[in-house]
């Protein structure tokens, strides 16, 4: 058997956990931050007075905070509860974003990104852990897509109503509209969200014996896979309001309609993508991957189309979203019997690898003189190898007994 076996074919589904979905909901406001600069860019720019590819290292900046933030404080809050692990992650978080409502320049914006980040990466890795330990094996891929399901909907109401908070009020009204949804969320983990005793005391894995899923060359591919995926479509959608403005000719109004079309997309193939990568993990990746470069490419081709562009926008949403909760739960298919903390992460870590690459990538195709054309172009190369690597998974899982152990090894539940 391999970690992606369907579960029995009449078994109804399980049903989630009411706490699943308050994770997901406290997600909406981490979600809503991390995108948001994607429609702020001109106005963070023009009002720090710096370049429109320097005000996107804010992405990068949230971003590598997210790589570094997730392992490093799953294992630094492995002996504690892990509710009270997310209500003091939460509680950074907002600091984080009051203070950078009144940064009064581009450094201490800077530092504020990298600090909510790293609250920000906790989070994920230690909520998606809990998220994995409330439900079995056959559910796994939907609890995360509620989880990813938060993204998504920010997506369609955060990120569109941050930038239209930003061109009508200033772009650090955005950041207050966060500091507030954040306290929301962490008044619902507290009602919401299980008492959780640390990792250890329950009987889980210590953290030296959790690094041994970094032998596992599965593991390793699964999460080059994630990282050219989010950093090919990072590369696009962190430049797509500059794009939609410079290029395709588009008033900044429309930026707004994109972005909301683009959540619409992510939240249908976040619903779809969970139910469908339990019972089909690598034909829902294909799919997935496979949209995502073409859409790119097409992007590319007709970027001086604008209702074009406007409506690839919101396809892209949908099949990157298709391809998200299948490879989080890959990744805790392949590691979470075993690393139960780093499995969370690990995930975390590759899908921010690429969230920083990618805006890197669109940044140096900008200052080369390309054109924010081109963000396009290297982020459908950059998909491409990411569906090239889930056919390598698929190819090496078939034969693998280590993946055979990890499916054994993973009906054992992780309580926390």
């Amino acid at each position: 058997m391999s970690p992606d076996s369907p579960p029995a074919r009449f078994a109804p589904p399980a049903r989630l956990p009411l706490a699943v979905y308050v994770l997901g909901g406290a997600v909406f406001a981490l979600g809503t931050s991390e995108f948001m600069l994607s429609g702020l860019l001109p106005e963070v720019a023009d009002d720090l007075d710096v370049s429109i590819p320097t005000a996107g290292l804010l992405i990068s900046a949230f971003a590598i905070g997210m790589v570094v933030g997730a392992p490093v404080l799953a294992a630094a809050t492995q002996r504690l509860p892990r509710r009270v692990t997310l209500v003091w992650l939460l509680a950074v978080f907002a600091v984080g974003h009051v203070v950078g409502a009144l940064a009064p320049n581009y450094a201490l914006l800077f530092a504020c990104r990298v600090v909510s980040a790293l609250a920000c990466a906790g989070f994920w890795a230690v909520g998606a852990a809990v998220a994995i330990s409330l439900v079995p094996q056959g559910a796994r891929a939907r609890a995360m897509a509620v989880m990813i399901g938060g993204l998504s909907v920010a997506n369609i109401t955060g990120v569109p109503g941050g930038a239209v908070l930003g061109q009508s009020l200033g772009w650090r009204s955005a950041f207050w509209a966060v500091a507030l949804l954040s306290a929301v969320g962490l008044v619902g983990v507290l009602l919401f969200v299980p008492h959780t005793a640390r990792a250890e005391a329950s009987g889980g894995p210590r953290l030296r014996d959790e690094l041994r899923i970094y032998r596992d060359r599965l593991v390793w591919l699964a999460v080059v896979t994630t990282v050219l995926f989010a950093g090919g479509t990072f590369c696009f959608f962190s430049y797509l309001a500059p794009l939609l403005t410079d290029e395709s000719g588009l008033s900044e109004s429309w930026v707004p309609v994109a972005l909301v079309l683009y959540g619409v997309g992510a939240l249908g193939g976040t619903v779809l993508g969970g139910r469908l990568a339990d019972r089909h993990m690598f034909g829902t990746l294909y799919a997935g991957l496979g949209t995502a470069a073409g859409v790119l490419a097409l992007v590319g081709l007709l970027v001086s189309v604008p209702a074009a562009v406007v409506t690839l926008a919101g396809v892209l949403g949908f099949a990157s979203f298709l391809c998200a909760p299948g490879l989080n739960a890959r990744i805790f298919n392949l590691a979470g019997a075993v690393a139960p903390t780093l499995a969370g992460a690990t995930a975390t870590s590759a899908f921010n690898t690429g969230n920083t690459i990618g805006p890197w990538a669109g940044g140096l195709v900008i200052d080369g003189g390309l054109g924010y054309a081109w963000t396009a172009w290297v982020g459908a190369i950059l998909v491409l190898g990411a569906l090239g690597c889930a056919w390598l998974q698929s190819r090496a899982s078939r034969g693998s007994r280590l993946v055979a152990r990890h499916e054994l090894a993973s009906d054992v539940s992780v309580k926390f």
